[in-house]
């Protein structure tokens, strides 16, 4: 016997040792889950014109939406322009995942996966050994919750995996993943359920599940399993800088989406015209609240549904429809989640009491930032116990940025490890009002400041950045 067989003896003894072990600690099998579930699953590759040609073209599909720093990966291919940074036109390529969702051919995935791509392929894997691959048809896609449906033709019916109930799931419960990392077919992993609903800052509708189950370039768009083998996520995100912490996007929202998208509708979203944000504890403080939950409407949108069912700005909303909301995400994913032109009961927290306010839903649409410039030459008052220095808005800028005479107060200066600062206020900002009372002046600013703000511990600033309105909350020392 050779010295290799020697060692694959041993290899296998060593496997079915570690099996056993498994078993007699509790640990789940995953061998049939895999092999049920495996051929569902398949490599998607995709083709498009471009200038560029090197490995990071080869990836970049790939890890797009990936967190800062990513790129880095790069280096390791060699993976530089080259000098003057031009190349002749090739075709760009990149690989993904993606699963079956019925018997003849429909194919969930990434948008990223797929998105600008003039050719699509798709290899099924076949339970022989062989693969085949067929050329595959952009159904749609909707590139907010990164989600995507192709379909390919074939006569035979094809094995496909069914969406499970991903709002039943518990932390720490066992999982499945299963795709193509950097190109190498039907790779399986396993790991639990590490969290829920968490918000990565990659698109308006973040709820991703987050699970330890290794999950790496390449598996985007494939399938995140229970152990029932009913698909209760789509794995999507890494973050690149950290061992065992990946994202899927919950089933629940992904089947709305495909479902839409398969049935050729147009996916639309509900729609109130207030800009949002999370309440935290010291404005829980200043507000009266109990606890820091809901969204504070920082401004309500002239002639929009939440303008005409009597939101106001300082509200905070804290359910929509009965069920609460703990934060300016979940009212976002809430809203969205109905259909334009249906009603909304929205429940408001308002000068110490709740009020429901009946809103009937815009559609909404995507939305462009104004600049806000500072202007010069005007008198500059510091604030001492704030830590900021602020002065009266010229006409120009009042114009430029569609306020009235005399309205708002603009930072210059934000003094560090200051309250203002830590409250992240920062030049370039307009106050527009101080515990929902507007101040045209510094000396106004300095009233509610002294009276109102020492007593409560805390001052709440309503501010204009870059043609969005927010609230700041200032904690401040009390008497």
């Amino acid at each position: 016997m050779t010295i290799q067989k020697y060692l694959a003896a041993a290899l296998a003894v060593i496997f079915l040792a570690a099996g056993q072990l498994a078993q007699a600690a509790g640990l789940p099998d995953f061998t049939e889950l895999a092999a049920k579930s495996g051929p569902a699953v398949v490599n998607i590759g995709t083709e498009r014109k471009s200038s560029g040609g090197g490995p990071e073209d080869f990836f970049g599909e790939m890890f797009r939406n990936m967190p800062p720093g990513f790129e880095k990966f790069f280096e390791q291919f060699g993976g530089s322009k080259g000098r003057g940074g031009k190349r002749p036109q090739m075709k760009q390529k990149s690989l993904g995942s993606g699963f079956l969702v019925s018997a003849d051919g429909y194919i969930v995935t990434n948008n990223h996966v797929v998105a600008d791509a003039d050719v699509i392929h798709v290899t099924l894997d076949e339970s022989n050994g062989k693969s085949e691959t067929l050329k595959a048809t952009l159904i749609g896609s909707d590139e907010e919750t990164d989600l995507a449906l192709l379909k390919v033709e074939t006569k035979k019916p094809l094995p496909f995996l069914v969406f499970g109930d991903s709002d039943a799931l518990k932390v720490g419960e066992w999982l499945l993943a299963i795709g193509n990392p950097f190109g190498l077919d039907h790779t399986v992993t396993a790991g639990i359920l590490s969290a829920m609903n968490r918000d990565i800052r990659s698109g308006p509708f973040d709820n991703f599940l987050q699970t330890d189950a290794s999950i790496n370039p390449g598996n985007s768009g494939g399938p995140l399993l229970n152990m029932a083998g009913q698909v209760v996520g789509i794995n999507t995100a890494i973050i690149a800088s950290g061992q065992g912490i990946g994202f899927a996007i919950p089933s629940n929202m992904a089947a709305k989406i495909i479902d839409q998208i398969k049935s050729g509708k147009k996916i639309s979203r509900g729609w109130i015209g207030v800009s949002i944000q999370d309440v935290d504890e010291n404005t829980a403080k200043a507000l009266g609240l109990a606890e820091p939950k809901g969204a504070l409407v920082g401004n309500v949108m002239e002639n929009e549904p939440a303008a005409k069912g009597g939101v106001k700005d300082g509200d905070v909303i804290i359910a929509v429809d009965k069920k609460d909301i703990e934060d300016a995400s979940a009212l976002l994913r809430a809203i969205a989640d109905k259909a334009p032109g249906s009603p909304a009961v929205l429940t408001v927290w308002r000068d110490g009491k709740n009020y429901d306010l009946t809103v009937t839903l815009g559609e909404r649409k995507s939305s462009q930032l104004a600049d806000n410039r500072p202007g010069k030459g005007q008198k500059q008052r510091n604030e001492g116990l704030l830590g900021l220095t602020v002065r009266p808005l010229n006409k120009d800028e009042r114009r430029e940025l569609r306020l009235n005479k005399g309205e708002g107060l603009l930072i210059v200066d934000v003094t560090p490890d200051k309250p203002a600062a830590e409250a992240d206020l920062r030049p370039g900002d307009v106050i527009l009002k101080a515990n929902l009372k507007p101040v045209n002046s510094v000396e106004e600013l300095s009233k509610i400041v002294n009276e109102e703000g020492v007593k409560r511990g805390a001052i709440m600033l309503q501010i204009e950045r870059r043609g969005d309105v927010y609230f700041r909350t200032v904690p401040l020392p009390q008497k």
